[in-house]
């Protein structure tokens, strides 16, 4: 079967396809020089010479269900603990079809924004919610993003010395069999995989020991990843130090995670040293740095991180900490704040998208997603240059990042476009839009906050 020559971009993030590549049965399988002609046989093409071509955006950190509450007044203007205090009865009520749609919009929205594969940490498992990675699995599936879902946990409940309510957490055995079923029902292995599968403890304060140690042997067993938040806060730390005897870093050895099986949400809290230790194990880290603004919780060292050997990721995280869940714009925001540590020279918007693409995809364990290279999935986002915030622009690629794009004209997975001019093909806006704010309202009402 001939393939699609998506031809003469006006610029692309990869080396050595000035005039474009060719896709052919989900794959990229040629990318064409500057002054070249395809040697692949190609039956269509496409006229990218409007559009900066980069790969599919990866988005290593989200909890999709909290754009359910985005804006929630009783949790304005808080820091973490105290966010998630105010925030914990209000989850409290998730129902199945509330999750449902929370995915839908989730994936719905990250999609427009450039991003082909997410993951999402769901950890949150009220009475009559046991089946939520199922539920993720399902409408992932109708949206067409490629997803790294993980089964999230929390045992430790405020009446044992951890975070949250009671009502939100489940039983270590509940946790460790629950999370074999889903990685053995749903993750897929090997390149092109649209669906796979964690395991995500979710923090050092609402999560007890034995569930760490046995997800970390489980994730051995099954040859899946581990993820957690991690170095978040400086409360974090001064738990784990008070509860623990140890801080956070020492606490994930103890447990058999320091390996490059793992990776971090956040890692903004660690010292020399343990930047040293991670990345000699090949920890990798998620920067989140809207959520981090938003929550006041720190300025992530993610050049040093990455110096020292860690995979670099970008995390949109949850909809309720950042307000929003847009990949691109992620990518702005890491690079302003890294340079606002580094220095102005030290980081560019280059750094920012490798953050965002293969950076993304080695959080994940994935190399085949993230590049565009010959024999890499057919996952690209495409974006014009013609709205007002891009006039006068001089480097295309870097406009992208530094004038602000938000929204991609054109998404590609595994060889099929899923967004034209703007719009996703395949989905009804305004549609889920109505349901989601039904199901906001509804999750409002449920927590006596209307």
């Amino acid at each position: 079967m001939a393939g699609l020559w998506i031809r003469d971009p006006l610029s692309i993030f990869a080396d050595g396809a000035e005039r474009g590549v060719i896709v052919e049965e989900g794959r990229i399988v040629q990318l064409v020089a500057a002054g070249q002609t395809p040697t692949e046989r190609f039956a269509a093409t496409f006229d990218a010479s409007e559009h900066v071509v980069v790969p599919g955006l990866v988005n290593t950190h989200h909890h999709f269900y909290q754009n359910l509450t985005r804006a929630l007044r009783p949790a304005l203007d808080k820091e973490l603990f105290n966010w998630l205090q105010a925030l914990y009865p209000v989850w409290a009520g998730l129902e199945p079809e509330m999750l449902e749609v929370a995915t839908e919009l989730a994936l719905a929205e990250l999609l427009l924004s450039g991003c082909t594969t997410t993951s999402d940490h769901h950890y949150l498992y009220p009475a009559g919610l046991e089946q939520a990675i199922d539920i993720q699995v399902e409408a992932a599936r109708r949206i067409g993003v490629r997803v790294t879902l993980t089964r999230g946990s929390m045992d430790l409940s405020v009446d044992d010395g951890g975070l949250p309510p009671a009502a939100v957490v489940q039983n270590a055995e509940t946790i460790l069999t629950d999370s074999e079923r889903v990685v053995k029902t749903h993750h897929q292995a090997g390149p092109g995989a649209m669906v796979q599968v964690a395991l995500a403890p979710c923090s050092p304060f609402s999560v007890s020991q034995p569930v760490m140690l046995g997800s970390a042997e489980l994730a051995e067993q099954l040859d899946v990843r581990l993820h957690t938040h991690l170095g978040e806060t400086l409360d974090e730390n001064a738990y784990c130090e008070d509860r623990l005897g140890m801080r956070p870093v020492d606490y994930l050895e103890t447990c058999g995670w320091l390996s490059s099986r793992t990776w971090l949400a956040h890692g903004i809290h660690f010292s020399t040293d343990e930047i040293s230790r991670l990345g000699s194990a090949g920890v990798a880290v998620s920067h989140c740095p809207h959520s981090n603004m938003v929550l006041a919780s720190g300025l992530c060292p993610a050049c040093s991180l990455e110096n020292a050997g860690c995979q670099l990721g970008l995390g949109v995280d949850g909809s309720a900490s950042n307000d929003a869940s847009n990949a691109i714009e992620e990518v702005r925001c890491a690079l302003m704040l890294q340079r606002l540590r580094e220095g102005a020279a030290v980081v560019g918007h280059r750094d920012a998208l490798r953050w965002a693409t293969a950076g993304g995809a080695g959080c994940l364990g994935r190399d085949d997603i993230g590049r565009i290279v010959p024999g890499a999935q057919a996952d690209l986002a495409l974006f014009r240059l013609d709205e007002l915030r891009h006039s006068g622009h001089h480097d295309p690629l870097a406009a992208l990042v530094l004038c602000g794009a938000n929204r991609a004209d054109r998404v590609m997975i595994a060889g099929r476009w899923l967004v034209e001019d703007g719009r996703a093909t395949h989905i009804d806006e305004e549609e889920l839009a109505g349901r989601h704010a039904a199901a906001a309202r509804r999750l409002r009402q449920r927590a006596g906050l209307d």
